[in-house]
This record gives structure tokens, C-alpha cells and sequence, in this order.
């Protein structure tokens, strides 16, 4: 019994440390790919805002729809690129999320739930997956990883700021 529970721990321990560079790794990689598709898709298409700016949140639909337009195209494109290489995550994170809601709220919420009905369902899936990004930023393997290790170090005299 003790070789089992030593192997469970043993298990879970390596789990944790692999946990810190796939899992977040794996979501930006995700949300990296359908942020991107959908950004490739409006900078080679046709503006279609202006059909729905009415119903747009507030303050978004008083912004012109082809400034509404480019700000969610390149927020997507750009968004894209950085959740891939791990920089700026927590930013570009809320930043799509930000895109998500206002897409949600004018495209998707009088869809009802399912995908195949162009629904919310996929909305809601990418702010789940957006959360821990937030919270947790981008993982060890990343740009910002790399940086905070870095630079903090040099301006703080320590890996981590210790903030009151």
C-alpha cells in the first residue's frame, strides 16, 4: 500500500510541475488559432459592422464601424500572434475577451446555445479558456516567463516582487 500511495504522490508531483508549462501553453495555442482564423477572415473580407452597430453594447455602438472594424481585427490578428509567443498575455487575453463579449452580445445571444444555430455556446467555451490566462498568465513557457525571470530580478534585487 505505502509503494502505491508513494507512487501516487510521485505521479501528482510531476503532474503539478508539467502542469506550469503544457496547460496554459495548450490553451493560448487554441485561442491563439481561432482568434487568428477569425481575424484572417475580416482583414480579407468585407465590412459587415455597419449591418449590426445597433446592437453593439454601449459605448461600442457609438464607434464608427470601421473604426469597430480594424480594432477587432487587428486585436484578433495581434492578440493572436502574442498569445502563440506567450507576451502580454494577461493584456491580449482581456483584450479578446473584451472582443468576445461585444461579438456575443451582437451576434450570438438571440442565437440561443448551440453552435450549429450560430449560438453562444463557442463565446462562452473561449471566455472559460480565456480565465486562467488572466489569472494565471501566460505559464513558464512563454515570452513573459522568460522576461519577468529576466528583467525582475534586475530592478527588484529577487525573482518576485513582494508587493504590500
Amino acid at each position: 500500500m505505502n509503494k502505491l500511495v508513494a507512487l501516487w504522490q510521485f505521479t501528482v508531483k510531476n503532474l503539478n510541475c508539467i502542469h506550469h508549462y503544457v496547460s496554459p501553453l495548450g490553451l493560448r495555442l487554441l485561442l491563439a488559432y481561432e482568434f487568428w482564423d477569425s481575424g484572417v477572415m475580416k482583414y480579407v473580407g468585407e465590412n459587415w459592422f455597419a449591418e449590426i452597430m445597433h446592437q453593439f453594447p454601449f459605448p461600442f455602438d457609438v464607434i464608427p464601424a470601421g473604426i469597430s472594424w480594424q480594432l477587432a481585427t487587428w486585436s484578433e490578428l495581434v492578440g493572436a500572434i502574442a498569445l502563440v509567443l506567450g507576451l502580454g498575455t494577461r493584456f491580449f487575453s482581456l483584450s479578446l475577451i473584451i472582443v468576445t463579449i461585444v461579438a456575443w452580445y451582437a451576434v450570438h445571444a438571440g442565437n440561443g446555445y448551440n453552435v450549429s444555430n450560430n449560438g453562444w455556446k463557442l463565446p462562452l467555451i473561449y471566455l472559460v479558456m480565456f480565465v486562467p490566462l488572466l489569472l494565471g498568465g501566460a505559464g513558464r513557457l512563454s515570452l513573459d516567463y522568460w522576461l519577468k525571470t529576466r528583467l525582475v530580478p534586475r530592478f527588484w534585487g529577487r525573482a518576485e516582487p513582494q508587493f504590500q
